[in-house]
C-alpha cells in the first residue's frame, strides 16, 4: 500500500492520497481545490491511476477538489449517505466497504461536526475528517451540527476502536500529523468528559468565529467543488 499526507497551509487540512501497491489505484480523502495539480503530480510520479474520491462532510473551511479530480481523471466521488450534496455518484452507508483493489474501507458515520460527516477506517488507520482531531473535536455549531450527536459519534464509536488505532484527522493547526485511539484517550482534553452532558456543555461554549468564507464554501461544496 502508498500513503501520501499531503497539508494545505492556508486551511491546515489533510488531505489523504491512498493506494493499492498490487494494482495501482488510488483514492484520495479531502481533497482541496488549490492543490489539484499536486495530486496530480503525485499520481504521475508513482504511476497511478485515481479511482475514487471521497469528502468526509461538507467542508465550510476550504472549497474541495472532487469535481476538478472528476473532471481530470474521471474518478468517481464518494460522500455518506447523509450528505446534501445530489452531484456526488456514490452515497455510502454506514458499514458500508469501499473496496480498492485489495484493500477495503469500512465507512462510519459519525455525525455532530455536521449532520453528514463520516469517518473512514482503513485497517488499524481511521481517517476522522473533523469528527475527531489530535487533541481536540470538531465545532458542532453550524451545518446541523450537535454535541449530543457528537459525543456519541466519538465515545460510542470512535473512542471503542482498538486503542493502537492510527488517527489521522482532516485537519491540525499545531503541526502534529497523527495520533491514536489510546493517545486521544487520555490526552485530549475534551475526552475527558465524565458524560454526555459535560461534553455538550463544553461545546455549547467554545464561542469560536464564524468561518470567514462559510457560505461560499459550503454552496460551492455541494457541487463538490464546481
Amino acid at each position: 500500500m502508498l500513503f501520501k499526507q499531503v497539508f494545505d497551509k492556508k486551511t491546515s487540512t489533510y488531505t489523504y492520497l491512498i493506494a493499492s501497491s498490487k494494482g495501482r489505484e488510488a483514492l484520495i480523502i479531502d481533497p482541496v481545490l488549490d492543490n489539484v495539480e499536486e495530486y496530480i503530480k503525485l499520481l504521475n510520479e508513482f504511476n497511478l491511476k485515481l479511482v475514487k474520491v471521497i469528502d468526509t462532510h461538507i467542508h465550510a473551511d476550504h472549497i474541495t477538489g472532487a469535481s476538478k479530480l472528476k473532471e481530470q481523471t474521471n474518478c468517481t466521488t464518494i460522500m455518506g449517505d447523509q450528505t446534501p450534496a445530489d452531484a456526488v455518484e456514490i452515497k455510502v452507508k454506514d458499514e458500508e466497504i469501499i473496496k480498492l483493489d485489495q484493500l477495503e474501507i469500512k465507512a462510519l458515520h459519525t455525525p455532530g461536526h455536521t449532520s453528514d460527516s463520516y469517518s473512514f477506517l482503513l485497517n488499524n488507520c481511521l481517517f476522522s475528517g473533523d469528527t475527531l482531531l489530535i487533541n481536540g473535536t470538531g465545532r458542532t455549531d453550524f451545518q446541523n451540527g450537535s454535541a449530543k450527536d457528537a459525543y456519541n459519534s466519538i465515545f460510542n464509536r470512535l473512542l471503542k476502536l482498538s486503542e493502537e488505532t492510527l488517527l489521522y484527522p482532516g485537519h491540525d493547526y499545531n503541526g502534529k500529523k497523527n495520533s491514536s485511539i489510546g493517545n486521544e484517550k487520555k490526552f485530549n482534553p475534551r475526552l475527558q468528559a465524565k458524560n454526555e452532558d459535560e461534553y455538550v456543555e463544553i461545546m455549547n461554549n467554545l464561542s469560536l468565529p464564524k468561518p470567514k468564507l462559510i457560505d461560499i464554501n459550503v454552496a460551492r461544496n455541494i457541487k463538490l467543488g464546481a
